[in-house]
């Protein structure tokens, strides 16, 4: 089995219990995150040879971090060690019509500070069927946009395919940065995923009139838009969830891909959310997944899907399902009952 590689930035998540707002809070729940690392759970919770990538320090808490992605079975062997700390976010779960609320506290992590040499990242890539990042991962610093470049050119060297998950993240750069540092990068990338805010903010594309806030999707923005990008940056599929956000706590999930001839849009799911966060993640792994062990784009988004409405399920950043959870609902059985 050939691996799957996943770089970019774990952090240490507190939360809040209970739906208590940040000034409540006497205790905060401690969990591990973060967009590249959620991806590579995902994958070898599905039974794929996923190996994640970062820097991490050398103290109990880099070692705590190390230690949760074990424990699901990621590959730890190109963690290196060293800096000065791990990133820290605050979480304050939302509900209803208010919404989550997040706090970084993630300046100078020891991600954001590594160097390209630091990695090798010709041993990395070698056997190796996919790499996956985030536009987190550049947006982090000046040093980790030539870290993120200098992966892709060696995961190309080696005939790897790439994804990309856009997440554009306005605490960290703007979106004249973001358009900047990521349009160059797109030349590396062969399956692009995200959302309609991802789209404008980082590649400057705005599907329509679509408006999430108010739970309303226009696909024929979308339609438009994919065009555009396949065009301009050549790209095997551009993939976009669709997320109507009735409110904090109610969602309206699915997804729509295009491979350049073929639009394709999923079913559609009504979640009710336990944790939001990490939810995208879940639809990067779902998909790679799909894509790897079949080939097939319409069955790799609907398990993508499926996958991601089941995360919004559980606590955490990581998605916990497995293979057979998934395919149960997409083959229909969404009813919840008690499996006994």
């Amino acid at each position: 089995m050939k691996k799957i590689i996943t770089m970019g930035e774990i952090m240490l998540r507190l939360s809040t219990p209970e739906h208590r707002r940040f000034v409540q809070a006497n205790t905060f729940e401690v969990e591990y995150g973060g967009g590249e690392a959620n991806v590579a759970v995902s994958l070898s919770n599905y039974g794929l040879d996923a190996h994640f990538v970062t820097k991490l320090p050398n103290n109990p808490i880099g070692q705590s971090a190390v230690n949760h992605l074990r424990n699901y079975g990621v590959g730890t062997d190109y963690i290196v060690r060293g800096g000065e700390r791990v990133g820290i976010y605050f979480l304050e779960h939302g509900a209803s019509m208010r919404p989550s609320a997040v706090v970084y506290d993630r300046a100078h992590s020891s991600i954001s500070e590594a160097k390209a040499e630091d990695f090798d990242f010709d041993a990395i890539f070698q056997d190796a069927a996919w790499f996956h990042f985030s536009g987190i991962t550049p947006a982090l610093s000046k040093e980790a946009i030539h870290l993120t470049e200098e992966a892709l050119k060696a995961a190309k060297r080696h005939g790897v395919t790439v994804s990309v998950d856009l997440n554009y993240r306005k605490k960290l750069w703007t979106s004249e940065e973001a358009k900047a540092v990521m349009t160059h990068l797109m030349q590396y990338v062969d399956v692009c995923i995200g959302n309609e805010e991802d789209a404008e903010k980082v590649l400057g594309f705005k599907p329509g009139e679509t408006d999430v806030s108010k739970g309303a999707l226009e696909i024929e923005g979308y339609k438009s838009i994919f065009k555009q990008m396949m065009d301009k940056f050549n790209f095997k599929y551009v993939v976009t969830t669709l997320r109507e956000s009735y409110s904090a706590s109610d969602n309206g999930w699915s997804a729509l891909i295009y491979n350049g001839e073929e639009f394709y849009q999923s079913k559609k799911y009504d979640i009710r959310i336990v944790d939001r966060v990490g939810g995208g993640d879940s639809f990067a792994g779902g998909l790679i997944y799909g894509l790897v062990k079949t080939g097939d784009y319409k069955y790799a988004l609907e398990f993508a899907v499926g996958a991601s409405a089941l995360k919004h399920t559980i606590h955490g950043d990581f998605n916990l399902v497995t293979v057979e959870e998934v395919e149960n609902l997409i083959q229909g059985d969404a009813s919840g009952r008690v499996q006994r």
